[in-house]
């Protein structure tokens, strides 16, 4: 399995940077994790397999838009992609274009955080997250390898759970430490996830999601004071290998 960040920013896409956006690879087959802002250009083809979108935010979603006019909109039209996403979570996205345009593009197949499902070699399984909207929490294994992403997220002990004995897990840590009051329940932190990640004894812990502007130094520092293990913050073009895949 090989994972490639796209894009890591929380909320919107610092100069020169992304959003979420992971291209998770495994015996050929491209699966795409989110699709934020600015991920697109990121993407080494429009060729994906699927894409999977953990919840309906424009920093988790929006350049889904330009990936499906692109295979739209070329000379040869490219084969309706499957698209996994919680129920209605890509109404506004998909309001973007004409109504009708982009229907033979798009092969949307809705699911209730908590449902499984195959995406070609992945077997995912998904978690309901505290968050302001519906948000997946995903587990993705593919032969003896198992990546967890939390997507946007409050505290749940759902994260260790999905994330047991998993050898990379991608979480969302907005903040260094305290969460402000009025997003305690919806989002985390670096702390948070340095803590899940020791709970659920995983390999590498990979944070993302972090607020532009916020020292990723801080981020390592507050999720070593929790986790021993590997750490790392989500920057474009970050490469994660996992066996020979």
């Amino acid at each position: 399995m090989r994972i490639t960040v796209l894009g890591g920013c929380g909320a919107w896409p610092a100069p020169g940077g992304a959003c979420s956006g992971f291209l998770v690879e495994h015996d050929g087959y491209r699966l795409l994790v989110d699709a934020g802002y600015a991920t697109m250009p990121r993407l080494p083809t429009t060729d994906v397999d699927a894409v999977i979108v953990s919840h309906g935010h424009p920093d988790h979603c929006a350049d889904l838009n330009p990936l499906l006019r692109a295979r739209a909109l070329r000379d040869e039209p490219a084969a309706a992609l499957p698209v996994f996403a919680p129920a209605g979570a890509l109404g506004a996205v998909l309001a973007l274009d004409r109504p009708g345009m982009l229907d033979a593009a798009l092969d949307l197949q809705e699911f209730a955080p908590g449902d499984g499902f195959e995406a070609g070699p992945f077997r995912v399984e998904t978690a309901l997250l505290p968050h302001w909207v519906p948000n997946a929490g995903l587990r993705l294994t593919a032969g003896a390898h198992v990546l967890a992403y939390t997507g946007d997220r409050g505290p749940s002990p759902e994260v260790a759970r999905l994330a047991r004995d998993a050898d990379v897990l991608l979480a969302e840590a907005s903040y260094l430490d305290e969460v402000p009051d009025d997003s305690r329940a919806f989002l985390g932190s670096a702390t948070l996830a340095g803590r899940e990640a020791a709970l659920a004894g995983v390999g590498h812990l990979v944070l993302t999601h972090l607020w532009p502007g916020s020292s990723a130094a801080a981020a390592l520092d507050a999720a070593r004071s929790q986790f021993t293990g590997d750490v790392a913050v989500a920057e474009s073009g970050l490469v994660s290998r996992l066996g020979s895949a």
